[in-house]
């Protein structure tokens, strides 16, 4: 599973600037696919099985990540979206808790954290701030 998982690192982040090069089925273990399609300028990405998005999010004329970019659990819950220009991290961030609570967010200047980061445990209550433009 290990392997799998690195795969897919690899797979997400490691594409070129050809957007057709985005476009495949990866098998895995036990004959279950997840479907990559980045078709009309969009990506999906599904769990096995194609029940569930995992990625979904935009992409410029030259297959890099532009505009929001979210990750769904298997629940169909949107754990984290990122919004990104031209395949850099531009804007705003957040990551949710399990029980849909914000874990942490923030803003993004060329891939670099901006601004004040502000975490939260998962009663909502605010557990650090960070303010990076002072760095």
């Amino acid at each position: 599973m290990r392997f799998f998982n690195i795969l897919c690192f690899i797979f997400l982040f490691g594409c070129g600037s050809n957007e057709a090069s985005l476009e495949a089925t990866v098998n895995v273990e036990d004959s279950d696919e997840i479907l990559v399609d980045s078709s009309g300028g969009i990506y999906k990405e599904w769990y096995p099985g194609k029940q569930q998005i995992k990625y979904l999010g935009n992409l410029d004329h030259e297959g890099k990540r532009h505009g929001k970019w979210s990750f769904y659990l298997t629940s169909g819950m949107e754990k984290s979206m990122t919004t990104y220009t031209h395949g850099s991290r531009e804007g705003f961030s957040i990551v949710k808790h399990e029980n849909g609570l914000i874990f942490y967010r923030g803003e993004w200047f060329r891939d670099k954290k901006v601004g004040i980061w502000t975490t939260y445990d998962s009663k909502g209550d605010v557990v650090s701030e960070i303010n990076y433009s002072k760095e």
